[in-house]
């Protein structure tokens, strides 16, 4: 089959935006952005996904992909993929923030580990919470949800040059403070047991100074925190799958 230059033109133009857009999501979203999941896989699935998208995603006429306009297109769905994958990321770094200060509550503050998400050394609490939420995410199907959210913000956000919604740094700003109360939640039982139980300690230094609080109080504090994580477990997958739900709308809504 002969395409002409303009035929050939359009197919690329409807294939690279798309792309664009899938690979920028692909770059930072969890799972897919992890350092142990191949380049090129990634690119292979945005290839794919792109092109099955291709026939239901209305591309601007008369730009050139490789035009100054169709830079600033390619600018604008670099934007909206980084934006879609850094909202759900901040859920799993609400994660790192509460297994940190828990983990510091206990103690266990210097005992890290390498994150094979993002080749960071995190506490080992982060990183149990950290597979956790990765396992909720995944049981509530969560990678295909993403993919899902993207192919409508096609819809919401079509590929064109018309400007970001005016309402996103509110969007930002809220998601921000509400991402820090999450991780609150996530590690208030544990930090407050904790305080009390080092409350407890200090009311008994007091009373008895000849106990050495360093070598009791020590292993008894992580005794403590680790079986608060466990009663708290019934609330906190609930609170983790409140907030992946609240990221999936909550990058439709900015793109509206």
């Amino acid at each position: 089959m002969h395409l002409s230059a303009d035929e050939m033109l359009a197919l690329v133009n409807s294939l690279y935006w798309p792309f664009v857009r899938f690979s920028a999501l692909f770059v930072v979203a969890p799972i897919f952005g992890a350092r142990n999941f191949p380049v090129q896989a990634r690119v292979l699935l945005a290839l794919a996904l792109a092109f099955m998208v291709r026939p239901f995603v209305e591309i601007p006429a008369g730009i050139n992909a490789f035009s100054v306009p169709g830079m600033l297109v390619t600018v604008t769905q670099v934007f909206i993929g980084l934006t879609m994958g850094i909202i759900l990321q901040m859920v799993f770094a609400a994660v790192v923030i509460a297994g940190q200060t828990i983990a510091t509550s206990m103690g266990l503050g210097f005992a890290a580990t390498v994150d094979p998400q993002n080749g960071v050394q995190v506490p080992v609490v982060s990183q149990y919470l950290l597979i956790l939420a990765t396992l909720i995410f995944l049981s509530l199907n969560g990678h295909l949800i993403l993919i899902e959210t993207l192919v409508k913000s096609f819809e919401l956000f079509p590929v064109s040059l018309q400007p970001w919604p005016e309402n996103l740094p509110g969007h930002v700003m809220n998601w921000i403070s509400h991402i820090f109360s999450g991780a609150l939640l996530l590690a208030l039982p544990s930090v407050a047991t904790i305080l009390l139980v080092n409350i407890a300690f200090g009311v008994m230094t007091r009373t008895a100074p000849q106990i050495n609080v360093f070598a009791v109080g020590f292993p008894i504090t992580i005794v403590v925190g680790f079986i608060m994580i466990l009663i708290s477990l019934p609330t906190i997958t609930p609170l983790l799958e409140g907030l992946l739900e609240d990221s999936f709308a909550l990058s439709l809504t900015v793109l509206g």
